[in-house]
């Protein structure tokens, strides 16, 4: 009997200081202990100090459900050299000629003097053991437990690098990008690589309503509706038996978006939880660091008073539509428009007046035009348009339709300390066809001088040349 437990003992050593992963050091185990004694299937599983869960090393390291017996064992263990048969057990001082009848021993897995896992050991219906057997046991389990640290120490680094990459690459995408349509899939994806049991969308915040901008489809109504419950407060809704998550994405107090998890089959694990948590965080800040970035970037090229683009912007599409149109050969027409007797509105109403008088006209013509037209403040108050794919006699319609929508409205300028609520104004227009000779500068040379043409002429019209 003495060779059996020194050859036990000598297999274990032999097994534990070689280089192994954590299937190799349980197939391993399984074969040692079986020749010593029958087992039918042996377990390994961690404390998960970051989720405050245990997890299965040899099924991917997944999250155990709070109802697994393992929990229980694991707090029984705590007191005690081992839990037989779902009871707490403390070998005797020295070893006696007791045997017991077992049919499953948890051994404590531990670390620096404290618990941090559990052996589970199942064995074949009536099998007894002795206390030399427990007592060996014990030695494997201490043994056992440094290798693991090792074990276990190199998976969660793996895991945390690859959380903590994933981090700082959602941070650092803001440092080269700025727009949102670029920004999301980015996030999507990595996300999706992480939460590898799910499929995650990304939603984003526009008025009232939650629009998907990753992937393009989500079919699911039961997502949408958990959408409808979200509120600043929340941190995150689970549904469904835990396989759907949605994870508000907040800033300064307000929801801007929200990331989802959907599964069919999987339930959300603690671990899936909190690192969607954090993910989520870093994603929102990224996101509104974003939207801060992009509103910088628009008074860059949009005028904050009329909210068109400003004359810098102008200038760029201006090279970008000339170029196009000299290497397609499509129609393009200019317009340049002034409103009449812009001044004496300053001088009689104030200049908060003038301004109110911007903005309307400003938005007469944003709401006249198509969409592949491009107005522009040019400076004060003259206004500057392209008109793509449009011929001189179509610009005359649109410019005439324009002028008659201005003369007609009544500009409202509820100005504090002006008696007058609202103003009528017209405006003087002048149009150009590029002839695919010029360039950009002389085209709106032209539209200018039909411009002046239009004001000298008697204003309140529409000029061309």
């Amino acid at each position: 009997m003495q060779n059996n437990v020194i050859q036990f003992l000598s297999k274990i050593s032999d097994l534990l200081i070689s280089e192994i992963r954590i299937d190799d050091l349980h197939s391993g185990l399984l074969d040692i202990i079986n020749e010593y004694k029958k087992i039918s299937s042996i377990n390994i599983y961690v404390y998960d100090s970051v989720t405050n869960t245990i997890r299965d090393c040899l099924n991917n390291w997944g999250i155990l459900e709070d109802s697994s017996e393992i929990y229980t064992a694991y707090e029984n263990i705590k007191n005690n050299d081992f839990v037989i048969n779902s009871k707490g057990y403390k070998l005797p001082p020295v070893m006696s000629d007791i045997t017991i009848k077992i049919s499953s021993l948890f051994m404590p897995i531990v670390r620096d003097g404290k618990l941090f896992g559990v052996i589970r050991t199942e064995f074949d219906e009536n099998t007894t053991v002795n206390m030399e057997f427990l007592f060996l046991m014990r030695i494997l389990s201490a043994q056992v437990s440094l290798k693991l640290q090792n074990i276990v120490l190199n998976e969660q680094s793996k895991i945390n690098v690859e959380f903590h990459d994933s981090m700082k690459n959602i941070a650092k995408i803001i440092e080269t990008q700025y727009e949102l349509n670029y920004i999301v899939p980015i996030i999507g994806e990595m996300l999706d690589r992480f939460i590898t049991d799910h499929l995650i969308y990304v939603f984003l915040k526009q008025d009232e309503d939650f629009k998907l901008v990753w992937p393009k489809a989500c079919n699911d109504n039961r997502v949408y509706e958990i959408l409808k419950e979200l509120t600043p407060e929340t941190e995150y809704i689970l549904a469904h038996n835990d396989k759907i998550g949605a994870f508000p994405l907040i800033s300064d107090g307000e929801i801007t978006g929200c990331i989802v998890a959907r599964s069919t089959l999987d339930a959300l694990s603690k671990r899936d939880i909190s690192y969607l948590e954090q993910l989520t965080r870093q994603s929102a800040i990224t996101i509104s660091r974003a939207n801060a970035y992009s509103k910088i970037l628009q008074y860059a090229t949009i005028d904050a008073l009329t909210n068109l683009n400003n004359r810098r912007q102008f200038e760029i599409r201006l090279k970008q539509e000339i170029a196009t149109t000299k290497r397609q050969g499509n129609p393009l027409c200019a317009m340049m428009i002034d409103i009449d007797f812009f001044k004496k509105v300053n001088d009689t109403y104030g200049h908060a007046s003038g301004d109110a008088v911007l903005r309307g006209v400003a938005g007469i013509i944003k709401s006249a035009l198509r969409e592949s037209d491009i107005p522009s403040r040019y400076g004060g108050e003259e206004f500057a348009i392209l008109l793509p794919y449009t011929h001189i006699d179509e610009a005359k319609i649109v410019g005439e339709r324009l002028r008659k929508a201005v003369e007609e409205a009544s500009i409202p300028i509820d100005v504090e300390g002006v008696e007058t609520k609202s103003l009528k104004v017209t405006i003087s227009m002048g149009l150009a066809e590029f002839d695919n000779q010029e360039s950009g500068e002389e085209l709106f040379e032209r539209a200018d001088k039909a411009l002046y043409e239009a004001k000298t002429g008697g204003r309140n019209r529409v000029c061309y040349v």
